[in-house]
Order: C-alpha cells, then sequence, then structure tokens
C-alpha cells in the first residue's frame, strides 16, 4: 500500500542512531542503508517507514540465515 504525503515522518541522525544503534559514520557508509534526504542546506532528515524497513529486512536475514 503507497503512502499518502501526511503520512510521512521524518528523523533527524540522533533518532537514526537511537533506532539502529548505528554510527553516524555507519549509516552514511551503508550502502544498503537508506539515504537521507535534504531538508535545509546543512541538514539532512530519513523517512521513518524506510528506516523502520530497513531494521525489518536485518530481522528477516537473521531468521531466515
Amino acid at each position: 500500500m503507497a503512502q499518502k504525503p501526511e503520512d510521512y515522518r521524518l528523523l533527524k541522525l540522533s533518532e537514526v542512531e537511537a533506532r539502529t544503534g548505528k554510527s553516524r559514520s555507519s549509516i552514511y557508509g551503508d550502502p544498503e542503508f537508506p539515504r537521507p534526504i535534504k531538508i535545509g542546506p546543512r541538514a539532512s532528515a530519513w523517512v521513518e517507514s524506510e528506516v523502520t524497513a530497513w531494521i525489518e529486512s536485518r530481522i528477516a536475514a537473521r531468521q531466515a540465515g
């Protein structure tokens, strides 16, 4: 089911770090991790649903293997 724009929530880096346990460099350096979107000249954020999907894929991979 496609999300509606009003369903999107953006996460700051500190929130992404807290949810994933990954460091800033790991978040930016992992090619499989969702890319941030620019929300200002010096600010980026991540789409919450994409971060959640990444976490769920890690859980599924653990259970499969």
